[in-house]
């Protein structure tokens, strides 16, 4: 008798877990295969538990894009996977990404950062929920400019006084410099948008204009004018690397420095502000950073799978990372999060990042370029700018060459 009560509770368990639906979830490697499985375990499964679905993630190592890409051709890819928003507009037009509108009510929809939400729509639908952000910011070394005597960088700096204030600390610490510059649309372009420029205009085309030209001559005269030094002549690749390294006094990072100097300067005394403004317009601009929770457009668990999305966006999951400093909330409400309000240097640097995201940041477009290859379409923007700070080419000449492989380029 026990022994029929044993083996009918075991086809009890298996039929419950063979009724059981797993939802495949597939994004970075790295630190975010450890974060996510977390994430999933401690938030987004036990809150699945009543509707019998399981999500499981995997974190691809290498080349995602390419990953992504050949999964979905091979027909292999998981039911809910990361977008970057640098190469989503193709995949969202090639029809392998589900709409979500059908999915979600437009004001389970409202919840979402607007500017977010907007990154990851193409003709009127949805097709991600943006998983979190960054945007850019202005950090800078405190006890640098105390010795130096130079006040510190604030949120009404205009491009003049924090060109000064820059050239004021290079000037008094000859081994320092005031900002390490480097040739990459991915920290000018927020400058050039501040005068108005966008990167493609009415009819589609990108035009070098005064706009630009007038945000591209200020940002290369910042090493010429000795308010900062190339970044490869002090050695480092990125601005975060000369900042942690102390060979320059300012940074213009998003969030994620907040980790590097954790672990590069944790003594480091450094305070965050918004972009300086541009003198002309009094505007700021900005990027978004961000990536999306997207649903495979081939899944055969679509309405789990949406469940289990509105379980990673929900707010207790998003509350999981910001506790933790993980990274920032994409629902609009958590900026009143008491976490931002907390003392200490990565709170705040976390609290003038999300602003960014806002009003407060100016004019903030996402970081992508339509169906072009946004590193192809940088291309011709960075060598411009590269040529000039190295002295190599006038700004007549780089922006005329720039402008003509643009023009072969945006047909």
């Amino acid at each position: 008798m026990k022994r029929w009560w044993v083996a009918g509770l075991a086809l009890a368990a298996l039929s419950m877990a063979s009724a059981q639906t797993v939802v495949r979830l597939q994004g970075f490697g790295g630190n975010d295969t450890a974060i996510i499985s977390s994430l999933v375990r401690e938030v987004v499964n036990p809150a699945l538990q009543k509707d019998n679905i399981r999500a499981e993630y995997q974190g691809v190592e290498g080349d995602y894009r390419a990953a992504l890409l050949n999964a979905l051709s091979a027909g292999t890819a998981a039911d809910l996977f990361y977008v970057d928003i640098f190469w989503s507009e193709p995949l969202f037009a090639s029809g392998r990404v589900e709409p979500l509108n059908r999915y979600f009510t437009q004001q389970e929809l409202s919840v979402f950062n607007r500017n977010l939400l907007n990154a990851f729509t193409l003709r009127g639908n949805v097709y991600g929920l943006p998983k979190d952000f960054n945007t850019l910011a202005v950090q800078f070394n405190k006890d640098l400019f105390d010795e130096a005597k130079v006040p510190y960088p604030n949120q009404t700096d205009t491009w003049d006084t924090f060109k000064d204030k820059l050239k004021r600390v290079q000037a008094a610490l000859k081994d320092v410099a005031g900002l390490c510059v480097v040739a990459d649309h991915a920290r000018f372009g927020a400058f050039a948008y501040a005068t108005g420029w966008r990167p493609f205009n009415a009819q589609g085309r990108t035009v070098l204009d005064a706009n630009f030209r007038r945000a591209f001559e200020w940002y290369t005269s910042l090493v010429k004018d000795g308010a900062g030094k190339y970044a490869q002549d002090l050695g480092e690749g990125w601005t975060g690397g000369c900042f942690g390294a102390e060979r320059a006094a300012v940074a213009i990072e998003g969030a994620w420095i907040g980790g590097f100097l954790r672990d590069k300067a944790p003594n480091m005394r450094y305070g965050t502000t918004l972009i300086p403004l541009d003198p002309v317009t009094k505007q700021r601009g900005n990027f978004i950073f961000t990536v999306s929770w997207s649903m495979n457009a081939a899944s055969r668990n679509k309405e789990a799978a949406a469940k289990v999305l509105r379980a990673l966006t929900s707010p207790e999951a998003q509350n999981w990372i910001l506790s933790r400093g993980l990274a920032l909330p994409s629902r609009s409400a958590l900026a009143n999060s008491p976490i931002f309000q907390r003392p200490g240097k990565e709170n705040e640097l976390n609290r003038v990042v999300f602003q960014g995201s806002t009003s407060v940041g100016g004019a903030v477009l996402p970081f992508k370029f339509g169906s072009l290859d946004g590193g192809e379409w940088m291309r011709p923007i960075n060598e411009a700018l590269l040529a000039v700070i190295t002295g190599k080419k006038s700004v007549d000449q780089a922006l005329a060459d720039a402008q003509a492989e643009l023009n072969r380029l945006v047909r």
